[in-house]
């Protein structure tokens, strides 16, 4: 028989004590195992933990007394967040645990995602947090796969509402840990960035051509989430090598929407030494939250509704220059290979002649921007095509062949 899944329960519980226990005995009515993990700072849980505070704190250099004489409230939980971290990925590396869920309000939360932030992809990572899907968790602190459940109800004390909440969590948790395929680490993995194929169409020939060469094919939505998920696995080092086709969310960055992957976009793989090979798939569009006000200085400017929830604007000239600066200077901070291919005839479906987001002045901007500021690290192609042409698709392999033979690309 296959040995049961161990969950690694984590939280304040000298706050926290009735709810947290609730999750960890239906967790184990559901015939799993648990390690509980102490976060408090104060108080003290009214039956020992696997793991106290004293050891959490300890195992990030630091002491229970540090975190009381802080004086802050602030200081002290990441004085615990940094010991959680470590200590959890410690003690996964060592087989204690299968799949991690951390309970909080706000406090609870951050040091969460730090330790979800800790733990490998395929590790399943559950919050439950009062702040679950808030525009107060940032995309650059989400780990590539973290999972996280509202906790309703749930500020203070159990009731029937955050029951609810917390007992489905029990079950999602055990249920990933005993369901999970984790991803092959023998397999080469290519990392891609894209958007729907109404869009983008190169990853129909790249993803069986590279798969072919026996290479595993991820492709990341890059919508704002889907990106930041791409350079949190590219700062690991995941990735064999890159095909970051669609930078748009850099674009957004520059220009200040909150459909945004971080500052760091277009940096991790570079930094990670990972070879790149880099397009800068609908450079000109800007996309924003379809649903609220959009702000009046996109007023004159053309726009598409993709659907309710993405509203995408169209840059104009000067606004492409901004967003050309930005790759280069992004581009320049690579320590790996860089290649930059540039589709002179459109980068996005919508961009071609005859379409309804044609922006031929903003491409001639961004690629003479481009030129101007080519850093002297990335190797340029222009190319005669556009992005979703088969041309396209061929240069971006033959770089690609040209690197493993040359063992640029390392398996």
């Amino acid at each position: 028989m296959t040995p049961e899944k161990t969950i690694l329960v984590i939280g304040t519980y000298d706050t926290k004590d009735d709810e947290l226990g609730f999750l960890t005995d239906v967790i184990r009515e559901q015939g799993g195992c648990v390690v509980t993990m102490d976060v408090s700072v104060l108080g003290d849980p009214s039956n020992p933990t696997d793991y106290s505070k004293h050891d959490v704190a300890e195992a990030g250099g630091s002491s229970i007394q540090a975190a009381i004489d802080a004086g802050d409230e602030n200081h002290a939980m990441q004085i615990m967040a940094n010991g959680a971290s470590l200590l959890a990925a410690r003690l996964y590396k060592e087989g204690a645990f299968d799949g991690m869920i951390a309970l909080g309000g706000s406090m609870g939360t951050d040091l969460a995602l730090d330790v979800a932030a800790a733990l490998p992809l395929g590790v399943p990572k559950y919050i439950v947090s009062t702040v679950s899907f808030s525009p107060l968790i940032p995309a650059e602190r989400l780990a590539a796969d973290t999972q996280m459940i509202l906790w309703a109800g749930g500020l203070y004390g159990l009731n029937s509402v955050c029951k609810a909440s917390l007992s489905q969590a029990a079950g999602a948790v055990l249920g990933a840990a005993r369901a999970v395929q984790a991803p092959n680490p023998d397999k080469p993995l290519i990392g891609m960035t894209s958007l729907g194929t109404s869009a983008l169409k190169y990853v129909v020939p790249l993803k069986p051509a590279l798969e072919a060469r026996g290479f595993e094919v991820a492709v990341f939505h890059a919508t704002g989430m889907g990106g930041r998920a791409f350079e949190s696995l590219a700062g690991q080092g995941a990735f064999a090598c890159v095909f970051d086709f669609c930078t748009q969310e850099l674009g957004n960055h520059v220009h200040g929407s909150n459909v945004s992957a971080g500052a760091d976009r277009l940096t991790n793989a570079g930094a990670a030494g990972t070879p790149q090979i880099v397009a800068p798939g609908c450079y000109d569009l800007v996309d924003v939250v379809g649903w609220q006000d959009i702000d009046p200085k996109w007023d004159a400017h053309l726009k598409h509704a993709h659907n309710r929830l993405i509203t995408s604007i169209v840059l104009e000239a000067e606004e492409t220059k901004q967003v050309a600066r930005a790759h280069c200077q992004q581009l320049a901070m690579a320590k790996s290979p860089t290649a930059l291919i540039l589709p002179e005839r459109g980068l996005g479906e919508w961009d071609r002649e005859g379409a309804d987001l044609h922006n031929p002045d903003g491409l001639a901007a961004f690629l003479s921007e481009v030129d101007a500021h080519m850093p002297d690290n990335v190797a340029g192609y222009r190319l005669p095509c556009h992005i979703n042409d088969a041309a396209f698709a061929e240069k971006a392999l033959e770089i690609f062949d040209t690197w493993r033979a040359d063992g640029t690309i390392t398996v």
